[in-house]
């Protein structure tokens, strides 16, 4: 969800360098944004513990920084963040909102209302060190040429493709496992269609892969691609189901046409995919479930709100895609 934010910036200040500090595995996210360098945190290895921030401090410092701005405002960008501003470095910070998305969640007394984006909490931060910074007409990357071990996966493009990523990390923000197939049944029928499936771990591939046997338009992609190669093929889809989950912020931070299913969790929150209209949330029947949103992140369930995604009939995402691409 920074990667907007951080294109926005830098076309808006062409003359400040921004270094992203974040884990290894994340920095293709950032390789084609001008002016962004990327430096690894190895949080398990050398920067691990307070010690270890401490060296990372002294490595960052090597760089000249002249302010930080923390988006993630966790315990060790705490103690990262502590050592510039005792070095009179210029600090500031996201403002997570916790006392609304408490209110948002909450049972009794809920206060159901549009929450500030996520998105506007990261601009908030960069605006806080005196920097204006508007997101609201956002410019992207051009689509990215398919590689040649992508092109030997999916073949040429040829038809309208659709990604599909059925999963999430808790159960209570997937669609039903059953529902989806049929999701991918209807779109098989269709002439002209690629539906490419995405996901991640053993358990996964595997469910994609006994799905994706039975239709000859239905190919999964799981565990073929690594994160570089997976950003190159969103690029070039016509459109993009997802969950609450990572790859609809991957398609969205691509401007691909963005799709999401919302269980328990609500766009409200403010984790919406970049610059997607809330027409392109698919919600549960929020007459029949008054209590959505039960939490931010969907890892708290209420009570008998654990079936809420049965509400969203397999007919209804079909036309949301059909339509999203005619």
């Amino acid at each position: 969800m920074t990667v907007p934010i951080l294109r926005a910036f830098v076309e808006q200040h062409p003359s400040v360098k921004i270094t992203v500090l974040s884990k290894a595995f994340l920095k293709s996210l950032f390789s084609d944004i001008e002016n962004v360098t990327f430096y690894t945190a190895d949080v398990n290895g050398k920067h691990k513990g307070f010690f270890g921030l401490y060296k990372l401090f002294k490595e960052l410092n090597l760089l000249n920084i002249t302010a930080v701005a923390d988006l993630h405002n966790v315990l060790r960008s705490k103690i990262l963040r502590t050592f510039f501003k005792l070095s009179f470095t210029k600090v500031a910070f996201v403002n997570k909102g916790r006392s609304e998305k408490r209110a948002l969640t909450r049972t009794k007394n809920k206060i159901f209302k549009q929450l500030k984006t996520t998105h506007e909490r990261y601009a908030d931060v960069f605006r806080s060190l005196s920097f204006e910074l508007d997101i609201s007409n956002p410019k992207f990357s051009k689509k990215q040429a398919l590689t040649k071990s992508i092109l030997s996966i999916t073949g040429p493009k040829n038809e309208k493709w659709i990604g599909i990523a059925p999963f999430a990390q808790y159960n209570s923000k997937m669609y039903p496992i059953d529902l989806m197939e049929q999701v991918i049944l209807e779109l098989a029928k269709e002439d002209n269609l690629k539906i490419l499936l995405f996901g991640g771990g053993k358990n996964e591939v595997e469910i994609l892969d006994s799905i994706s046997t039975k239709y000859p338009n239905v190919l999964n992609v799981a565990g073929k691609i690594k994160l570089a190669e997976e950003l190159n093929l969103i690029s070039n889809l016509d459109c993009m189901l997802s969950m609450d989950s990572g790859n609809a912020h991957f398609a969205a931070m691509l401007g691909i046409k963005t799709l999401t299913i919302w269980g328990i969790t609500h766009p409200y929150t403010g984790f919406a995919p970049f610059n997607q209209p809330i027409e392109n949330a698919i919600l549960p029947d929020l007459e029949k479930y008054p209590n959505i949103p039960c939490s931010i992140y969907g890892n708290k369930v209420c009570e008998g709100y654990e079936d809420v995604m049965r509400s969203i009939s397999s007919e209804k995402v079909v036309t949301k895609i059909l339509n999203s691409i005619s």
